[in-house]
């Protein structure tokens, strides 16, 4: 069995408001594992609550950001492996022919902003750059990313473990200033990632009235996100990446008010910190 635990839930950046903690406050991260094999999916505020002492027997922890803006990247610095002395750590993230990935991160972990620089991290630190349609496998894991629509290079991450299939596209803008989908696949960023997925974990951070005026931000209406869901034929929906600048309550709201004027067949559910689900 794998199971699929959510460290972060919130979008763009953390919130620590009490209105806010209901589905979290912390920045994407989620867990993967199979017995004592695991993976984690985006290193944001949320990976501050893995807990890498008890949970991570083997040396080796693998990483996968889907791209490097902060919300994405934020608790890197302060991961614990990051700085135990010949822990072994892998980063895996997009290619950008413009720059490599270590030097990218490194504007982030390194000087003014953060004290360390990215070449005196204690770990045994491993940098693989993934490109379209990358595939690999780790233990139990069969993992396959690939380009996805969001503003700069970001990747959607497909794992496949046993028979349980899930999709993690955070930060995911399917089509761009459209109420609906384009009618062939083609043409539907990130399509063959959630294709029958079990699991779909997907980008929902506006509703449909929000998302007329920020079209080509690179994020999904609850709308979207549904449709999307049921175009890749996927089982199950986590609405995910919520605004910071909305309170439960609003997100509820939101919620609630989408149901009533839609009908899919396939369950479909807020994300909340700290869920963890079995496929």
């Amino acid at each position: 069995m794998m199971k699929v635990r959510l460290h972060g839930t919130r979008g763009s950046y953390p919130s620590s408001s009490p209105e806010t903690q209901g589905y979290g406050g912390n920045t994407p991260c989620v867990e993967i594992s199979h017995g004592p094999d695991r993976i984690i999916l985006d290193a944001g505020t949320g990976i501050l609550g893995v807990d890498f002492d008890t949970d991570y027997p083997a040396a080796r922890v693998d990483i996968f950001l889907t791209h490097l803006h902060m919300d994405h990247v934020q608790g890197l610095a302060f991961c614990k492996p990051l700085f135990t002395p010949g822990r072994e750590v892998h980063l895996w993230g997009p290619e950008d022919g413009a720059e490599p990935l270590q030097a990218r991160l490194n504007r982030f972990l390194s000087p003014p902003l953060f004290p360390i620089p990215l070449r005196d991290i204690p770990a045994r630190l491993q940098i693989h750059e993934l490109s379209g349609a990358s595939e690999l496998v780790l233990g139990p894991f069969r993992v396959t990313a690939d380009y996805i629509s969001h503003p700069g290079p970001t990747l959607g991450f497909r794992v496949e473990c046993g028979s349980g299939v899930l999709a993690y596209l955070p930060d995911h803008e399917p089509v761009i200033g459209r109420s609906h989908l384009y009618p062939e696949d083609e043409w539907v960023s990130g399509i063959h990632l959630a294709r029958n997925a079990d699991l779909l974990i997907h980008d929902s951070q506006y509703s449909k009235k929000e998302y007329r005026h920020k079209a080509g931000w690179g994020h999904s209406s609850l709308n979207l996100a549904a449709e999307f869901c049921h175009r890749a034929r996927a089982r199950r929906l986590v609405l995910f990446h919520h605004d910071p600048a909305h309170s439960d309550a609003e997100i509820t709201r939101m919620f609630k008010k989408f149901l009533s004027k839609t009908a899919y067949d396939f369950p479909m559910e807020l994300a909340r910190q700290g869920q963890e689900y079995t496929l």
